[in-house]
Protein backbone atom coordinates (compact mmCIF):
# COMPACT_ATOMS: atom_id res chain seq x y z
CA UNK A 1 0.00 0.00 0.00
CA UNK A 2 2.95 2.45 1.01
CA UNK A 3 4.49 1.84 -2.17
CA UNK A 4 1.41 2.59 -4.37
CA UNK A 5 0.57 5.67 -2.34
CA UNK A 6 4.40 6.75 -3.50
CA UNK A 7 3.95 5.50 -6.98
CA UNK A 8 0.63 7.92 -6.74
CA UNK A 9 2.11 10.92 -5.33
CA UNK A 10 5.29 10.60 -7.60
CA UNK A 11 2.72 10.46 -10.85
CA UNK A 12 0.20 13.29 -9.54
CA UNK A 13 4.02 15.61 -9.00
CA UNK A 14 4.68 14.83 -12.19
CA UNK A 15 1.36 15.77 -14.36
CA UNK A 16 1.27 18.48 -12.22
CA UNK A 17 4.64 20.08 -13.53
CA UNK A 18 3.59 19.01 -17.03
CA UNK A 19 0.18 20.89 -17.18
CA UNK A 20 1.70 23.68 -14.86
CA UNK A 21 -0.27 23.47 -12.03
CA UNK A 22 2.01 24.13 -9.16
CA UNK A 23 2.10 27.50 -7.68
CA UNK A 24 4.49 30.36 -7.74
CA UNK A 25 7.96 29.05 -6.11
CA UNK A 26 11.01 31.10 -5.71
CA UNK A 27 14.43 29.62 -5.76
CA UNK A 28 17.52 30.95 -4.67
CA UNK A 29 20.86 30.83 -6.12
CA UNK A 30 24.22 31.81 -6.41
CA UNK A 31 23.79 35.28 -8.01
CA UNK A 32 20.50 36.44 -7.28
CA UNK A 33 16.94 34.88 -7.31
CA UNK A 34 15.07 33.28 -10.11
CA UNK A 35 11.14 33.43 -10.30
CA UNK A 36 8.83 30.96 -11.90
CA UNK A 37 5.99 32.06 -13.66
CA UNK A 38 2.67 31.34 -11.71
CA UNK A 39 0.90 28.36 -12.21
CA UNK A 40 3.70 26.98 -14.81
CA UNK A 41 7.11 25.22 -14.12
CA UNK A 42 9.73 26.72 -16.42
CA UNK A 43 11.83 29.37 -15.31
CA UNK A 44 10.49 33.23 -16.43
CA UNK A 45 13.47 35.38 -15.83
CA UNK A 46 16.39 35.66 -13.45
CA UNK A 47 15.84 38.65 -11.08
CA UNK A 48 19.37 40.05 -9.81
CA UNK A 49 20.89 42.73 -7.78
CA UNK A 50 18.22 45.39 -6.74
CA UNK A 51 15.09 43.98 -8.80
CA UNK A 52 15.28 40.92 -5.49
CA UNK A 53 14.38 43.59 -3.25
CA UNK A 54 10.66 43.88 -4.07
CA UNK A 55 10.46 40.14 -3.80
CA UNK A 56 11.86 40.10 -0.35
CA UNK A 57 10.12 43.05 1.00
CA UNK A 58 6.68 40.99 0.04
CA UNK A 59 7.69 38.18 2.09
CA UNK A 60 8.72 40.38 5.69
CA UNK A 61 5.25 41.52 6.84
CA UNK A 62 5.07 42.40 10.96
CA UNK A 63 3.16 40.14 13.31
CA UNK A 64 -0.66 41.75 14.31
CA UNK A 65 -1.77 41.26 17.71
CA UNK A 66 -5.19 40.78 19.26
CA UNK A 67 -7.01 44.45 20.45
CA UNK A 68 -6.62 42.95 24.01
CA UNK A 69 -3.81 44.62 26.61
CA UNK A 70 -2.81 43.17 30.07
CA UNK A 71 -1.46 45.57 32.44
CA UNK A 72 1.45 44.58 34.16
CA UNK A 73 0.18 46.46 37.19
CA UNK A 74 -2.71 43.91 37.12
CA UNK A 75 -0.57 41.18 37.73
CA UNK A 76 1.26 42.73 40.67
CA UNK A 77 4.14 45.12 39.25
CA UNK A 78 4.94 47.81 41.12
CA UNK A 79 7.21 50.67 39.49
CA UNK A 80 9.99 52.59 41.51
CA UNK A 81 11.04 51.35 45.36
CA UNK A 82 8.76 50.54 48.40
CA UNK A 83 10.08 51.46 51.66
CA UNK A 84 13.75 51.79 49.98
CA UNK A 85 13.72 48.69 48.21
CA UNK A 86 13.79 48.67 44.59
CA UNK A 87 10.34 46.51 43.74
CA UNK A 88 11.40 43.53 41.43
CA UNK A 89 8.09 42.52 38.65
CA UNK A 90 10.04 40.05 36.62
CA UNK A 91 7.28 37.61 38.21
CA UNK A 92 4.60 40.11 37.81
CA UNK A 93 5.47 40.28 33.86
CA UNK A 94 6.17 36.87 33.54
CA UNK A 95 2.55 35.88 34.89
CA UNK A 96 1.06 38.82 32.56
CA UNK A 97 2.88 37.32 29.85
CA UNK A 98 1.52 33.74 30.35
CA UNK A 99 -1.72 35.20 30.40
CA UNK A 100 -1.43 37.30 27.31
CA UNK A 101 -0.05 34.37 25.41
CA UNK A 102 -3.00 31.94 27.12
CA UNK A 103 -5.77 34.08 25.84
CA UNK A 104 -4.59 33.63 22.48
CA UNK A 105 -2.50 37.02 22.36
CA UNK A 106 -2.36 41.09 22.80
CA UNK A 107 0.07 43.30 24.48
CA UNK A 108 1.39 43.40 27.54
CA UNK A 109 1.70 47.10 28.76
CA UNK A 110 4.07 48.52 31.05
CA UNK A 111 2.81 51.57 32.10
CA UNK A 112 5.12 54.95 32.20
CA UNK A 113 7.27 54.74 35.26
CA UNK A 114 10.31 52.66 35.88
CA UNK A 115 9.89 49.16 36.30
CA UNK A 116 12.76 46.86 37.58
CA UNK A 117 12.97 43.34 36.05
CA UNK A 118 15.04 40.43 35.26
CA UNK A 119 14.92 38.18 31.99
CA UNK A 120 11.65 38.45 30.28
CA UNK A 121 10.55 35.89 28.17
CA UNK A 122 8.08 35.87 25.25
CA UNK A 123 5.73 33.64 24.38
CA UNK A 124 4.07 33.38 20.88
CA UNK A 125 1.15 36.47 20.25
CA UNK A 126 2.55 38.72 22.50
CA UNK A 127 3.65 42.44 22.27
CA UNK A 128 5.70 43.71 25.03
CA UNK A 129 4.15 47.14 24.55
CA UNK A 130 6.74 50.05 26.53
CA UNK A 131 4.62 52.64 26.80
CA UNK A 132 6.08 56.32 26.71
CA UNK A 133 7.63 57.57 29.75
CA UNK A 134 8.21 54.05 30.78
CA UNK A 135 11.52 52.53 31.50
CA UNK A 136 12.24 48.80 32.05
CA UNK A 137 15.13 48.54 34.03
CA UNK A 138 17.04 45.16 34.25
CA UNK A 139 18.78 44.09 36.95
CA UNK A 140 22.53 43.98 36.80
CA UNK A 141 22.91 40.73 39.36
CA UNK A 142 23.74 38.08 36.90
CA UNK A 143 21.19 35.52 38.95
CA UNK A 144 18.41 37.29 37.51
CA UNK A 145 19.30 35.80 34.14
CA UNK A 146 19.50 31.96 35.44
CA UNK A 147 18.42 29.15 34.66
CA UNK A 148 20.22 28.86 31.60
CA UNK A 149 18.76 28.60 27.92
CA UNK A 150 19.83 28.03 24.46
CA UNK A 151 21.79 30.65 23.28
CA UNK A 152 24.71 31.55 20.79
CA UNK A 153 28.05 33.68 22.39
CA UNK A 154 29.78 35.28 19.43
CA UNK A 155 28.66 32.93 16.79
CA UNK A 156 29.06 29.50 18.97
CA UNK A 157 25.73 27.59 20.88
CA UNK A 158 25.91 26.96 24.33
CA UNK A 159 23.91 27.02 27.52
CA UNK A 160 24.58 30.43 29.02
CA UNK A 161 22.82 33.39 31.00
CA UNK A 162 18.98 34.20 29.42
CA UNK A 163 19.62 37.14 27.54
CA UNK A 164 17.22 40.25 29.00
CA UNK A 165 14.40 39.41 26.57
CA UNK A 166 14.43 36.10 24.94
CA UNK A 167 12.17 34.10 22.95
CA UNK A 168 13.13 30.26 21.61
CA UNK A 169 11.16 28.63 19.24
CA UNK A 170 7.84 31.52 19.27
CA UNK A 171 6.06 32.92 17.10
CA UNK A 172 4.38 36.11 16.23
CA UNK A 173 6.26 38.12 19.04
CA UNK A 174 6.98 42.36 19.25
CA UNK A 175 8.64 44.58 21.57
CA UNK A 176 6.87 48.04 20.60
CA UNK A 177 6.01 51.22 22.13
CA UNK A 178 8.18 54.87 22.77
CA UNK A 179 9.43 53.60 25.93
CA UNK A 180 13.16 53.08 27.26
CA UNK A 181 15.01 49.91 27.65
CA UNK A 182 17.85 50.03 29.94
CA UNK A 183 20.21 47.10 30.86
CA UNK A 184 21.79 48.82 33.58
CA UNK A 185 25.20 47.63 31.84
CA UNK A 186 28.22 49.85 33.07
CA UNK A 187 32.34 49.23 34.27
CA UNK A 188 31.45 48.28 37.41
CA UNK A 189 29.30 44.96 35.82
CA UNK A 190 28.83 43.43 33.00
CA UNK A 191 31.16 45.62 30.54
CA UNK A 192 34.03 44.72 33.61
CA UNK A 193 33.98 41.09 32.04
CA UNK A 194 35.36 42.40 29.00
CA UNK A 195 37.52 44.86 30.31
CA UNK A 196 41.36 44.12 30.71
CA UNK A 197 42.53 44.79 34.00
CA UNK A 198 46.49 45.69 34.45
CA UNK A 199 48.18 43.42 32.05
CA UNK A 200 45.73 40.79 32.89
CA UNK A 201 43.41 39.07 30.40
CA UNK A 202 39.82 40.15 30.87
CA UNK A 203 37.40 37.87 33.30
CA UNK A 204 35.93 36.28 29.92
CA UNK A 205 39.11 35.22 28.52
CA UNK A 206 39.19 31.55 30.13
CA UNK A 207 35.16 30.81 29.33
CA UNK A 208 35.43 31.99 25.74
CA UNK A 209 38.40 29.57 24.91
CA UNK A 210 36.61 26.86 26.70
CA UNK A 211 33.44 27.20 24.79
CA UNK A 212 35.49 27.60 21.56
CA UNK A 213 37.26 24.58 22.14
CA UNK A 214 34.28 22.72 23.44
CA UNK A 215 32.39 23.41 19.78
CA UNK A 216 35.65 22.57 17.92
CA UNK A 217 35.53 19.44 19.51
CA UNK A 218 32.06 18.26 18.87
CA UNK A 219 30.84 18.92 22.30
CA UNK A 220 26.77 18.40 22.34
CA UNK A 221 25.68 22.04 22.99
CA UNK A 222 23.51 20.86 26.23
CA UNK A 223 27.17 19.93 28.03
CA UNK A 224 28.20 23.74 26.69
CA UNK A 225 27.11 24.83 30.46
CA UNK A 226 28.16 27.98 31.48
CA UNK A 227 26.45 30.79 33.55
CA UNK A 228 26.61 30.47 37.11
CA UNK A 229 30.65 31.26 37.92
CA UNK A 230 31.22 31.94 34.40
CA UNK A 231 31.68 35.65 32.86
CA UNK A 232 29.92 35.22 28.92
CA UNK A 233 27.97 38.08 28.70
CA UNK A 234 24.20 37.52 27.47
CA UNK A 235 22.39 39.97 24.20
CA UNK A 236 19.56 42.24 25.24
CA UNK A 237 16.89 41.37 22.73
CA UNK A 238 17.32 37.61 21.34
CA UNK A 239 14.34 36.08 19.26
CA UNK A 240 15.77 32.04 19.17
CA UNK A 241 14.40 29.58 16.28
CA UNK A 242 11.23 31.78 15.94
CA UNK A 243 9.51 33.64 13.44
CA UNK A 244 7.22 36.77 12.80
CA UNK A 245 8.69 39.50 14.97
CA UNK A 246 8.47 43.05 15.59
CA UNK A 247 11.24 45.17 17.67
CA UNK A 248 9.14 48.89 17.16
CA UNK A 249 9.96 52.31 18.41
CA UNK A 250 11.98 51.91 21.67
CA UNK A 251 15.00 53.17 22.58
CA UNK A 252 17.86 50.74 23.58
CA UNK A 253 20.39 51.74 26.24
CA UNK A 254 23.61 50.17 28.30
CA UNK A 255 22.88 46.63 26.97
CA UNK A 256 25.70 43.85 28.40
CA UNK A 257 26.41 42.93 24.58
CA UNK A 258 24.79 42.72 21.37
CA UNK A 259 21.55 44.64 21.39
CA UNK A 260 19.15 43.20 19.13
CA UNK A 261 19.81 39.64 17.92
CA UNK A 262 17.86 37.35 15.86
CA UNK A 263 19.03 33.85 15.68
CA UNK A 264 17.70 31.07 13.36
CA UNK A 265 14.70 33.48 12.68
CA UNK A 266 12.65 33.96 9.46
CA UNK A 267 10.40 37.35 8.70
CA UNK A 268 12.17 40.05 11.32
CA UNK A 269 11.37 43.77 11.23
CA UNK A 270 13.23 46.56 13.29
CA UNK A 271 11.92 49.77 12.87
CA UNK A 272 11.78 53.16 14.42
CA UNK A 273 14.32 51.85 17.45
CA UNK A 274 17.21 53.88 18.87
CA UNK A 275 20.15 52.40 19.86
CA UNK A 276 22.55 54.24 22.22
CA UNK A 277 25.48 52.32 24.43
CA UNK A 278 28.85 52.34 24.29
CA UNK A 279 30.00 49.41 25.85
CA UNK A 280 32.35 46.57 24.53
CA UNK A 281 31.16 44.39 21.90
CA UNK A 282 27.55 46.61 22.00
CA UNK A 283 26.15 45.98 17.94
CA UNK A 284 23.28 47.74 17.84
CA UNK A 285 21.54 45.02 15.42
CA UNK A 286 23.26 41.67 14.42
CA UNK A 287 21.09 39.07 12.73
CA UNK A 288 22.24 35.69 12.80
CA UNK A 289 21.64 32.95 10.44
CA UNK A 290 18.07 34.88 10.21
CA UNK A 291 16.11 34.96 6.63
CA UNK A 292 13.79 38.02 5.22
CA UNK A 293 15.06 40.91 7.75
CA UNK A 294 14.12 44.58 7.84
CA UNK A 295 15.74 47.44 9.10
CA UNK A 296 14.59 50.49 8.70
CA UNK A 297 14.39 54.35 9.98
CA UNK A 298 16.54 53.25 12.90
CA UNK A 299 19.31 55.25 14.61
CA UNK A 300 22.56 53.34 15.72
CA UNK A 301 25.24 54.75 18.03
CA UNK A 302 27.15 52.25 19.73
CA UNK A 303 30.26 51.06 20.81
CA UNK A 304 31.06 48.39 18.30
CA UNK A 305 29.43 47.50 14.62
CA UNK A 306 25.85 49.40 13.88
CA UNK A 307 24.60 46.63 12.38
CA UNK A 308 26.80 43.26 12.03
CA UNK A 309 25.50 40.41 9.71
CA UNK A 310 26.74 37.29 11.14
CA UNK A 311 25.60 33.04 10.39
CA UNK A 312 27.78 31.59 13.10
CA UNK A 313 31.43 30.88 14.08
CA UNK A 314 34.30 28.14 12.95
CA UNK A 315 33.41 24.77 13.28
CA UNK A 316 30.10 25.71 14.96
CA UNK A 317 28.99 27.71 12.44
CA UNK A 318 29.80 25.07 9.72
CA UNK A 319 28.11 22.21 11.30
CA UNK A 320 24.77 24.41 11.78
CA UNK A 321 25.16 25.95 8.43
CA UNK A 322 22.49 28.08 8.04
CA UNK A 323 23.47 31.63 6.19
CA UNK A 324 21.95 35.03 7.08
CA UNK A 325 20.09 35.85 3.91
CA UNK A 326 17.75 38.03 2.36
CA UNK A 327 18.27 41.24 4.69
CA UNK A 328 17.21 45.11 3.58
CA UNK A 329 18.52 48.00 5.74
CA UNK A 330 16.95 51.34 4.68
CA UNK A 331 16.99 54.81 5.88
CA UNK A 332 18.78 54.51 9.05
CA UNK A 333 21.07 56.73 10.75
CA UNK A 334 24.87 55.26 11.37
CA UNK A 335 26.48 57.26 14.40
CA UNK A 336 29.67 56.08 16.48
CA UNK A 337 30.79 52.74 15.73
CA UNK A 338 33.34 50.56 14.02
CA UNK A 339 31.25 49.50 10.95
CA UNK A 340 28.30 51.14 9.57
CA UNK A 341 27.19 47.86 8.16
CA UNK A 342 29.13 44.91 8.65
CA UNK A 343 29.27 41.07 7.73
CA UNK A 344 31.00 38.99 10.11
CA UNK A 345 33.09 38.38 11.86
CA UNK A 346 31.23 35.03 12.54
CA UNK A 347 30.09 34.03 9.24
CA UNK A 348 31.24 30.60 8.67
CA UNK A 349 27.56 29.38 7.55
CA UNK A 350 27.62 32.29 4.58
CA UNK A 351 25.54 35.19 4.02
CA UNK A 352 23.73 36.43 0.99
CA UNK A 353 21.25 39.48 -0.61
CA UNK A 354 21.92 42.41 1.46
CA UNK A 355 20.30 45.39 0.26
CA UNK A 356 21.46 49.05 1.89
CA UNK A 357 19.33 52.04 1.04
CA UNK A 358 19.33 55.94 2.09
CA UNK A 359 21.53 55.63 5.09
CA UNK A 360 22.89 58.57 6.97
CA UNK A 361 26.74 57.52 8.41
CA UNK A 362 28.42 60.31 10.11
CA UNK A 363 30.73 60.76 12.67
CA UNK A 364 34.44 60.72 13.93
CA UNK A 365 34.15 57.95 15.66
CA UNK A 366 32.47 55.98 13.11
CA UNK A 367 35.58 53.62 11.55
CA UNK A 368 34.32 52.32 8.27
CA UNK A 369 30.76 52.63 6.08
CA UNK A 370 30.47 49.07 5.03
CA UNK A 371 33.10 46.44 6.57
CA UNK A 372 33.86 42.80 5.73
CA UNK A 373 35.67 40.45 8.10
CA UNK A 374 36.41 37.11 8.34
CA UNK A 375 39.56 34.74 8.20
CA UNK A 376 40.75 31.50 7.46
CA UNK A 377 39.34 29.61 10.58
CA UNK A 378 36.10 31.03 9.83
CA UNK A 379 36.10 31.13 6.17
CA UNK A 380 32.66 31.64 4.74
CA UNK A 381 30.56 33.00 1.65
CA UNK A 382 29.47 36.05 1.41
CA UNK A 383 27.81 37.38 -1.93
CA UNK A 384 25.35 39.85 -3.59
CA UNK A 385 25.58 42.89 -1.11
CA UNK A 386 24.55 45.98 -2.54
CA UNK A 387 24.48 49.54 -1.47
CA UNK A 388 22.98 52.89 -3.15
CA UNK A 389 22.02 56.18 -2.32
CA UNK A 390 24.06 56.79 0.84
CA UNK A 391 25.58 59.79 2.39
CA UNK A 392 28.80 59.54 4.45
CA UNK A 393 30.46 62.34 6.07
CA UNK A 394 33.28 61.35 8.11
CA UNK A 395 35.06 57.93 8.14
CA UNK A 396 37.98 57.18 10.20
CA UNK A 397 39.61 54.49 7.89
CA UNK A 398 37.77 53.87 5.02
CA UNK A 399 34.48 54.09 2.72
CA UNK A 400 35.02 50.25 2.24
CA UNK A 401 37.07 47.97 4.51
CA UNK A 402 37.93 43.82 3.63
CA UNK A 403 39.56 42.43 6.02
CA UNK A 404 39.99 38.91 5.88
CA UNK A 405 43.41 38.91 7.73
CA UNK A 406 41.16 39.49 10.59
CA UNK A 407 42.14 38.45 13.65
CA UNK A 408 43.79 35.44 12.85
CA UNK A 409 44.04 35.97 9.70
CA UNK A 410 45.65 33.27 7.06
CA UNK A 411 46.24 30.16 9.83
CA UNK A 412 43.55 28.05 9.01
CA UNK A 413 41.43 25.86 6.08
CA UNK A 414 38.84 27.57 5.35
CA UNK A 415 39.48 30.58 2.67
CA UNK A 416 36.57 33.33 2.95
CA UNK A 417 35.06 34.29 -0.97
CA UNK A 418 33.37 37.58 -1.31
CA UNK A 419 31.75 38.03 -4.42
CA UNK A 420 29.17 40.44 -6.32
CA UNK A 421 29.40 43.75 -4.43
CA UNK A 422 27.83 46.87 -5.71
CA UNK A 423 28.08 50.43 -4.38
CA UNK A 424 25.97 52.86 -6.52
CA UNK A 425 25.65 56.52 -5.72
CA UNK A 426 27.80 56.65 -2.54
CA UNK A 427 28.77 59.93 -1.89
CA UNK A 428 31.60 60.99 0.79
CA UNK A 429 32.77 63.87 2.90
CA UNK A 430 36.02 62.75 4.04
CA UNK A 431 38.13 59.56 4.63
CA UNK A 432 41.72 58.83 5.20
CA UNK A 433 41.35 56.37 1.96
CA UNK A 434 38.24 55.21 -0.38
CA UNK A 435 39.44 50.98 0.50
CA UNK A 436 41.42 49.17 2.79
CA UNK A 437 41.70 45.53 1.06
CA UNK A 438 43.60 43.04 2.78
CA UNK A 439 43.17 39.23 1.88
CA UNK A 440 45.90 36.42 1.40
CA UNK A 441 46.84 33.71 -1.15
CA UNK A 442 43.50 31.23 -1.92
CA UNK A 443 40.71 33.84 -0.83
CA UNK A 444 38.17 34.57 -3.55
CA UNK A 445 37.52 38.68 -3.39
CA UNK A 446 35.59 39.28 -7.17
CA UNK A 447 33.20 41.52 -9.04
CA UNK A 448 33.38 44.59 -6.65
CA UNK A 449 32.11 47.93 -8.20
CA UNK A 450 31.77 51.59 -7.46
CA UNK A 451 29.21 53.40 -10.17
CA UNK A 452 28.43 57.21 -9.56
CA UNK A 453 30.13 57.76 -6.94
CA UNK A 454 31.56 60.93 -5.70
CA UNK A 455 34.60 60.41 -3.18
CA UNK A 456 36.00 63.50 -1.45
CA UNK A 457 37.99 64.41 1.24
CA UNK A 458 40.27 61.44 0.12
CA UNK A 459 43.75 61.80 2.19
CA UNK A 460 45.92 58.81 1.51
CA UNK A 461 46.41 55.86 -1.30
CA UNK A 462 44.30 52.95 -0.75
CA UNK A 463 45.58 49.53 0.98
CA UNK A 464 44.63 46.60 -1.52
CA UNK A 465 46.62 43.14 -0.81
CA UNK A 466 45.49 40.46 -2.64
CA UNK A 467 42.43 42.28 -3.42
CA UNK A 468 41.01 40.54 -6.44
CA UNK A 469 39.17 42.78 -8.80
CA UNK A 470 37.64 46.22 -8.43
CA UNK A 471 36.03 48.28 -10.71
CA UNK A 472 35.03 52.01 -10.99
CA UNK A 473 32.36 53.34 -13.18
CA UNK A 474 31.92 57.35 -13.38
CA UNK A 475 33.31 57.59 -10.05
CA UNK A 476 34.98 61.36 -8.59
CA UNK A 477 37.57 60.38 -5.79
CA UNK A 478 38.98 63.81 -4.45
CA UNK A 479 41.82 64.32 -2.67
CA UNK A 480 42.48 67.01 -0.46
CA UNK A 481 43.99 69.47 -2.85
CA UNK A 482 43.40 67.86 -6.23
CA UNK A 483 40.32 65.94 -8.29
CA UNK A 484 40.68 63.21 -10.48
CA UNK A 485 37.47 61.35 -12.51
CA UNK A 486 37.11 57.76 -13.56
CA UNK A 487 34.69 57.78 -15.80
CA UNK A 488 35.08 54.95 -17.71
CA UNK A 489 35.26 50.47 -16.06
CA UNK A 490 39.08 49.99 -15.04
CA UNK A 491 40.25 47.33 -13.11
CA UNK A 492 42.64 47.48 -9.95
CA UNK A 493 43.40 44.05 -9.66
CA UNK A 494 45.31 42.74 -6.28
CA UNK A 495 48.47 40.99 -6.54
Amino acid sequence: MRRLIKRFAAVTLLFAILLGGLPSVYLADAHGMQQRVPGRGRVDRRLAGWELAPVILARIKPPKFRARDFRITDYGARAGTDAGNVNDNTEAIRRAVEACHAAGGGRVVVPPGVWQTGAIHLKSNVNLHVSEGATLKFSADPEKYLPVVYTRFEGTECMNYSPLIYAFEQENIAVTGRGVLDGSASNDNWWKWARRSGDGDPPARADITKLREMAERGVPVSERVFGAGHYLRNSFIQPYRSKNILIEGVRVINSPMWEIHPVLSTNVTVHGVTVDTHGPNNDGCDPESSRDVLIEDCVFDTGDDCIAIKSGRDADGRRVHVPSENIIVRNCTMKDGHGGVVIGSEISGDCRNVFVENCRMDSPNLDRALRFKSNARRGGVIENVFMRDVAIGRVSEAVLTIDFLYDTGAAGEYRPTLRNVSLERVQSTSSPRVMWVVGFPGVTIENVSFTDCTLRGVEAAEVMNHAGSVSFKNVTIEPARKARSVNSPQSAPGP
